[in-house]
């Protein structure tokens, strides 16, 4: 356990960090229905199935951006600590997309504190001998929903066991906070999204109608981040295998009666046009929704039900067998085992 208090001093402004916009930007769909591909099911044998246990299909083909876990580091205070960016790096090393869900499950699911859960993890999965040291006071920076708060709390614990002076902060939505991190005034650490924060930066540099550039490659997101981070005064480590953004969910119970694991499977799978899709009110308009399930992967719904973004609803016409898919975020602590 943590052998220090923690310091939770908000700064002037709050807000709620938005991690992923639901569903991307406006786009145009067919609502549903359609022929039945060659070697798909036929009749209603993609129709819901009732069952407790959801899982996400893996998104094969990249329709959702990258959105994986990346420290971001104010860039005078990175370059005044030598250390800091390899610490959070050893972070992003461990951390992965079934950890991130059983971070969030241990806090929204069994009640535990988002600070005993961090300090265990750290403990479990971080040589904190191992780490290059540093000294100094550290900030880091914490949106006021469980993930953002657990991450918060592991870089201050990591940081304070490389000789740092962490602490965390609650802070507001982003375009409150990322000045505060670039100026380093209050915060210079934060735990970021990758493709959020590439397309808030590219917006912020470029002018709000430029062209995308984040996209469902790591690795090229990543190369376009970089550039922006520099002119706008930040640093970002190494992007962790942890990811939090929309993906697609169906119960345990569904995809074991098609034998499905992924999206492209699915698709194979639900030739006839039974499926039924669940998610949010703009989910049939948006093309990283009902249009990029029909364009990337060729699926067909029969209907759509209007649920909410990721939340209850959408989970409960899943376990309660109304809807057959439906739209999750990929670390929700409800998908844990």
């Amino acid at each position: 356990m943590r052998s220090r208090a923690r310091t939770l001093a908000p700064l002037a402004v709050a807000g709620v960090l938005l991690t992923a916009t639901a569903c991307g930007e406006s786009g145009s769909s067919g609502t549903g229905g359609g022929q039945a591909a060659d070697g798909g099911a036929s009749g209603d044998a993609c129709a819901p199935v009732a069952g407790e246990q959801l899982v996400v299909l893996e998104d094969d083909q990249q329709l959702q951006n990258a959105d994986n876990v990346i420290p971001a580091v104010n860039m005078a205070t990175a370059q005044a600590n030598p250390a800091l960016i390899p610490v959070l790096d050893a972070v992003s090393a461990a951390l992965t997309t079934e950890e991130l869900i059983e971070l969030n499950a241990a806090v929204d699911v069994e009640r535990q504190s988002a600070e005993d859960v961090a300090a265990a993890w750290v403990e479990e999965n971080i040589d904190t001998a191992a780490l290059e040291q540093g000294s100094g006071p550290i900030a880091v920076g914490g949106a006021n929903f469980t993930e953002s708060t657990v991450l918060a709390n592991i870089y201050a614990d990591v940081l304070t066991a490389a000789g740092f002076d962490a602490s965390v902060r609650e802070v507001g939505n982003r375009e409150l906070y990322l000045p505060a991190l670039i100026s380093g005034s209050e915060i210079q650490v934060f735990p970021e999204y990758l493709s959020t924060v590439t397309e808030f930066l590219n917006r912020q540099v470029n002018g709000p109608e430029v062209e995308t550039v984040a996209s469902g490659d790591v690795q090229e997101t990543l190369s376009a981040l970089r550039p922006l981070a520099e002119q706008a005064g930040l640093v970002f480590g190494e992007p962790s295998e942890a990811a939090d953004q929309n993906a697609f969910a169906v119960t345990q119970a569904f995809a074991d009666q098609l034998g499905v694991s992924t999206l492209s499977e699915l698709a194979d799978a639900c030739g006839d046009g039974s499926l039924i899709l669940g998610g949010p009110a703009e989910c049939p308009e948006r093309p990283y929704c009902q249009p990029g399930l029909e364009e990337t992967y060729g699926l067909q719904f029969d209907s759509f039900r209007e649920l909410d973004t990721g939340g209850p609803l959408t989970k409960a016409a899943l376990q309660q067998g109304e809807i057959s898919i439906g739209l999750v975020f990929s670390s929700d602590g409800a998908l844990a085992q």
